[in-house]
């Protein structure tokens, strides 16, 4: 049984190696945060310099809406792969996933809601 931080890390280290590899461009940064039965992914970062400047560039907002539903889209089609990214490292099913994007900051926030609580180790081994 592994430590809460080094399971932390682990996580963040799997999404960002998906994240470069399934989207294309990996974020700036990224922490992981296991809070009972929720795995909170936050990463900075991860628009491309062409959506940043859609973004700040359309004063109506479409191309933010077009942003988002890009990224919506990729995310659920790859849904089935970052569930075994968790599933793998914490050994357990994940009941829902939920993701959002901010087109003014770059930050996505990936939620996964697991079947129980995680449960970690005092110390490293």
């Amino acid at each position: 049984m592994k430590a809460k931080g080094q399971t932390e890390a682990e996580i963040s280290d799997a999404v960002t190696k998906f994240e470069r590899e399934y989207m294309g461009r990996g974020p700036e940064s990224a922490r992981t945060y296991l809070l009972d039965d929720l795995v909170i992914v936050r990463l900075r970062g991860v628009l491309t310099p062409a959506e940043s400047q859609l973004a700040r560039s359309d004063p109506e907002g479409r191309g933010r809406a077009l942003i988002k539903q890009i990224r919506t889209e990729l995310v659920e089609k790859a849904r089935p792969l970052l569930e075994a990214i968790i599933r793998d490292i914490l050994g357990q099913s994940i009941k829902s996933l939920h993701t959002d994007i901010s087109t003014l900051t770059g930050e996505r926030i990936i939620v996964f809601s697991l079947a129980a609580p995680v449960r970690f180790s005092e110390t490293a081994p």
